[in-house]
């Protein structure tokens, strides 16, 4: 990156998220890019695919005024650290990803925390809750349904809204190969084929979006990304189901009534499945949330993690 990419990253921070104060924190497999801002108790925010820490911009300055709250980027995602493959698919699996944002929080200085995250980052908030219940006290997932859930039922309309599931799992290279021919092609394909469109989204984010997906090894993270959920997360989700173990915190589950989640699967009888606290509901949008429908989101967010 060039002096002049790092000056028009870091304006676009500062515009982004005001007040909030950046760094890195030495993660398991790799540097883990952060943001905090503001005082109380702590609230972390997982981004989801193909995105960035940067899909909480129209809510995270609000949420500041009432918590610390603590931004990241995934490990593959953002300006994150990009590890590479491994034949199991052990390093972008959720439990690890979960043990990155365990040591974001430490690093912050929290044992406990309570989490709010979106599609990919929802996936990892479950499994970090699963995983280490001591830690979260209580989380609200946005736009998914349990990953086994997901791909036991999987239907031909979920197939064609959801396309990208199934093919960023194929073998490598093909599915990177393809990617990394056209990246802001590809992000903008997947984002831009959902309910709202590309005009959901600020320029300032779709920029940021944009500029991360061309960093060298991004395409490899996602596809593995995908191919550990398609695999080693189901191995630990089917034991979990086998175990009879349940989220105990109190999970709320929000999700776009536009999108293909609430019209594909019933959510919450499947959510129920795997936690003993569970609510939510429909929001008037697409798949993403935060970007789409912010008040609503906020006005939800505030109302359970004030509870």
């Amino acid at each position: 990156m060039n002096a002049t990419e790092i000056q028009t990253k870091a304006s676009r921070s500062r515009l982004l998220f005001e007040g909030f104060t950046p760094s890195v924190v030495s993660g398991p497999a790799g540097a883990l890019h952060t943001l905090r801002g503001g005082q109380g108790a702590p609230l972390l925010l997982i981004h989801g695919h193909p995105q960035t820490h940067v899909m909480w911009h129209r809510v995270a300055n609000d949420l500041a005024r009432r918590f610390t709250v603590i931004l990241m980027d995934l490990r593959g995602y953002g300006d994150s650290a990009r590890p590479g493959a491994d034949p199991m698919h052990l390093t972008y699996s959720k439990r690890a990803m979960a043990l990155d944002a365990i040591t974001v929080m430490h690093h912050h200085g929290f044992e406990r925390f309570q989490v709010l995250a979106h599609d990919r980052g929802a996936r990892v908030a479950h499994r970090l809750a699963a995983d280490h219940p001591a830690a979260v006290q209580r989380l609200m997932l946005l736009d998914i349904a349990p990953t086994l859930a997901m791909y036991e039922n999987t239907s031909q309309a979920f197939a064609r809204a959801y396309w990208h599931w199934f093919f960023l799992i194929q073998p490598p290279p093909l599915p990177e190969a393809l990617i990394i021919s056209d990246p802001v092609r590809y992000i903008r394909s997947v984002m831009g084929k959902r309910h709202a469109g590309l005009a959901a989204f600020a320029p300032d984010a779709m920029a940021e979006y944009e500029r991360c997906v061309q960093i060298p090894g991004t395409a490899e993270s996602i596809c593995e990304d995908y191919r550990a959920s398609a695999g080693i997360d189901l191995d630990h989700d089917r034991a979990d189901v086998a175990s009879g173990h349940k989220l105990t915190q109190p999970l709320r589950v929000l999700w776009g009534e536009h999108g293909a989640m609430g019209q594909c699967f019933d959510v919450l009888p499947l959510w129920r499945e795997r936690a003993v606290d569970v609510s939510g509901h429909a929001l008037p949008c697409g798949h993403y949330i935060a970007e789409e429908a912010p008040a609503l989101l906020l006005d939800e967010a505030l109302n359970f993690f004030t509870h």
